[in-house]
């Protein structure tokens, strides 16, 4: 699902080859003509836009062989090139389009490939029945201090099993997806190196949607809690292996170098992403600005024709154009990391 060649950081250039200005164009068609006219509907809905999910199915926009073939661009640009271009369409389809990828992120970044094979395709379904995956990470008491965390998994040895107990929140999906990727505390004692990641298949017991949010913006993406009360998962749902675990548990209460962090390994993965989700919500805001500087007029001229305004339009395209040279160049080196990981 991830591309494993090295990605190319030398001479590197934000200059599109052909393959890539074929994706921007295709991506933001169906971001122009599916996505800003369903927007202002879904927003006021606050629901997920089922029908612009199973459009985005059928057209090849929305599932693991899109994902898998961005994700191959050795650049590292066509996965950051489609999400700005949908998020430039809506924030609130877009999350409810790439929501499912940081499930399957975090499924490749830790998982064995026959878990990778298994487990991501049910994270977005078919066009015919499309599924939705979820990242669970965080807690009441932790967000950003991954190492806080209070949702244990414990293992039966007797049933090859592991018992999950705890609560998320803040949930993209949560609730309602198919897949749940859950990461708990193994060994509380080792803070965030004493954690791993389970995936929960659909209809297990003891797992249940909370309170579901109402937002202030991307109201179009499905935001909840997730309780987990005995929920008894497999032996073969965590991910990466116990053998892998157990070694990783033991180098860190040695005080060695442990490698990658449940949450954090899925954090890093995906940084390029969230820089792209800003990116095409402030080109986004900036054209609808530009254009109304140059409709709406005073004093008899278009507004933008003032210097103060032309200005603040000026800083506004700088600032969005800086901001790409700044968060989109590090999309290779998260391939690289991700790639290493996935070996190590």
């Amino acid at each position: 699902m991830v591309a494993t060649a090295e990605p190319a950081t030398q001479n590197y250039s934000l200059d599109l080859n052909e393959e890539q200005t074929t994706l921007k164009s295709w991506v933001h068609e169906f971001a122009e003509n599916v996505i800003r006219p369903a927007a202002h509907e879904w927003d006021e809905r606050e629901e997920t836009p089922w029908p612009i999910l199973e459009e985005a199915a059928r057209v090849g926009i929305y599932g693991a062989q899109f994902m898998a073939h961005v994700q191959s661009d050795p650049t590292g640009l066509m996965l950051p090139i489609a999400i700005e271009e949908i998020f430039w369409g809506d924030g609130g389809i877009g999350m409810a389009i790439f929501g499912s990828a940081l499930a399957v992120a975090a499924i490749t970044g830790n998982g064995t490939m026959e878990q990778v094979v298994e487990w991501a395709p049910q994270c977005y379904g078919t066009p015919e029945k499309v599924q939705l995956g979820a990242f669970c990470v965080s807690e009441p008491d932790a967000g950003s201090d991954v190492a806080g965390m209070k949702t244990r998994a414990v293992y039966d040895q007797a049933k090859d099993e592991w018992v999950i107990n705890g609560q998320k929140t803040w949930i993209s999906n949560g609730g309602i997806a198919n897949i749940h990727v859950v990461v708990a505390s193994v060994d509380p004692t080792l803070g965030g190196r004493g954690q791993a990641s389970f995936v929960v298949p659909p209809g297990t017991p003891g797992l249940r949607q909370g309170t579901k949010f109402k937002k202030m913006g991307i109201r179009a993406s499905h935001t909840a809690e997730v309780y987990l009360d005995d929920v008894r998962v497999p032996g073969r749902c965590l991910l990466g292996g116990k053998e892998k675990l157990d070694r990783r548990l033991e180098r860190a209460r040695e005080g060695q170098r442990s490698g990658e962090q449940a949450a954090l390994s899925t954090f890093e993965a995906t940084r390029p992403a969230v820089g792209a989700m800003a990116l095409g919500t402030g080109r986004a805001a900036y054209e609808w600005a530009l254009a109304y500087a140059k409709e709406r007029k005073q004093f008899g001229k278009p507004i933008i024709e003032n210097q103060a305004i032309s200005f603040m339009l000026a800083n506004m395209k700088t600032e969005i154009d800086a901001a790409r040279l700044e968060a989109i160049p590090y999309a290779p080196l998260c391939l690289s990391c991700q790639s290493k990981l996935e070996h190590h």
